[in-house]
């Protein structure tokens, strides 16, 4: 099992979970963090943390799709370790329906 980044992130960019890493597997695109699978250990110390309930275990319904999606970008993406500053509307983006289709950016973030 590993743990993976949704698409609730996508704009969001709460960066709670990226302090409680023990493993630093998370990686910063423009607008939004994605999980290494491969270096998760499935602590799952990250979930709690997101406010905008944005991981979840690859074992549910639904999320296999993610699984490939966050490995992709973690392989070009950035390793973030310190929590950054969410975008200003984050909190109106949180629930916002399609947003891999319409707002999802590929390009990397800055790391840290």
């Amino acid at each position: 099992m590993t743990y993976v980044v949704l698409e609730n992130c996508i704009a969001c960019k709460h960066m709670d979970c990226v302090e409680v890493c023990p493993v630093d597997c998370f990686y910063e695109g423009e607008n939004m963090l994605v999980i290494h699978p491969d270096e998760c250990i499935d602590c799952g110390v990250c979930e709690p943390e997101c406010p905008a309930d944005a991981i979840r275990p690859d074992t549910e319904p639904e999320v296999e799709q993610w699984v490939e999606m966050n490995r992709k970008y973690a392989e070009i993406w950035p390793v973030i370790t310190q929590i950054g500053t969410p975008p200003a509307n984050a909190s109106e983006m949180d629930g916002v329906p399609n947003k891999f289709e319409t707002l999802f950016s590929p390009k990397p973030g800055s790391g840290s």
